[in-house]
């Protein structure tokens, strides 16, 4: 059996690629060549830029494959030139998608349920607020590459399962969120959090992710579906920071800023990536009673996580400003959790 993986050089992707040669395919996995790739022996590397859709035909020229796993299909531009060329190229096709499509959908109510992805979405937000206009292109730039791969499915039968997935806690994350919590809480000083109401964290374990495309490409179930991925459990920031800090042994303390403070710092999102206001909670319901999912709780992976980080001596770029995050927060009453 053949796999093919798009994108797949970093985060989730050396963990699908193993799972899948543990289940007997062999893999091969285009990549733009950016990324310094840590992928098992014996999978075939193929360099293009899959934006091009031309480069990309040229580049597969005759070969078929029985999985495609696309992780860096981003607009409806590229979703139509995948449904032309893989049409018959692949027997089916995942897209790793996002919770985001929710986020841009008015009315929606959080958990985010499958059936709550049709709708009218939210009018742009002013492109001054880069934070929040990039997010919302994301989360609409999504949308349309869904939507089109949805729609080729139903006129032609194009293979398609889309899977879409909340934050991502997982030991090769390249942005380092929870290694950055985990920093902070090791140098002893408070972690800064925007001032007033914090969503309540309902993520996903990586290697979750990796299980269920691999159960998805052998099982052949899902054509033509969505699919949320998620953890059960929802917790709020300070009861996740406490458990954190119990696993490092550090109690710890949040000090609360105003978010403009915060912005006119550039201190946001890194200071508290998981204050982040776009940030998805989706219902797991579906993909347990049709795909048999089974999620990893939080007590159960976080301290893989944290054992796995006491071996990273890179600090996340985020860190570099600690100094004046803690020059904020000096005069600042910091609230010990826990």
């Amino acid at each position: 059996m053949d796999a093919l993986v798009i994108g797949g050089t970093r985060n989730l992707g050396p963990g699908i690629v193993s799972g899948l040669i543990d289940a007997g395919y062999r893999v091969t996995v285009v990549h733009r060549g950016v990324t310094r790739t840590d992928l098992p022996s014996g999978v075939e590397e193929l360099l293009a830029d899959r934006s091009d859709e031309s480069q990309l035909g040229g580049l597969l020229h005759n070969r078929t494959f029985d999985v495609t796993i696309d992780m860096t299909l981003y607009n409806g531009a590229d979703a139509a030139a995948v449904t032309r060329l893989f049409a018959k190229r692949t027997r089916r096709y995942i897209m790793v998608s996002t919770g985001q499509v929710y986020l841009v959908r008015l009315g929606a109510e959080r958990p985010f349920r499958e059936s709550d992805y049709e709708g009218p979405t939210m009018a742009p937000p002013p492109v001054v607020n880069q934070l929040d206009y990039k997010n919302w292109l994301y989360g609409v730039d999504k949308r349309a590459a869904e939507d089109v791969l949805m729609r080729a499915h139903k006129e032609r039968g194009f293979p398609a399962t889309v899977l879409r997935l909340p934050m991502v806690n997982s030991e090769r994350d390249h942005v380092g969120r929870i290694h950055g919590y985990v920093m902070r809480l090791r140098d002893g000083g408070p972690i800064l959090v925007p001032r007033g109401p914090h969503l309540p964290l309902r993520h996903i374990y990586g290697g979750d992710v990796a299980r269920a495309i691999v159960q998805l490409a052998v099982s052949g179930a899902g054509l033509g579906k969505a699919y949320n991925l998620s953890q059960d459990e929802s917790v709020s920031l300070e009861e996740f920071l406490a458990i954190l800090g119990d696993l490092v042994g550090v109690r710890a303390r949040m000090a609360a800023v105003p978010l403009e403070r915060l912005m006119a710092e550039q201190l946001v999102p890194d200071c508290s990536p998981f204050s982040d206001p776009w940030m998805s909670a989706l219902d797991n319901q579906r993909s347990k009673d049709e795909l048999g999912m089974q999620y990893t709780p939080l007590p159960v992976y976080l301290p893989r996580l944290v054992e796995h980080l006491s071996g990273v001596t890179d600090a996340p770029s985020g860190y570099g400003r600690r100094r004046v995050e803690l020059q904020i927060a000096e005069p600042l009453e910091a609230r010990q959790l826990g």
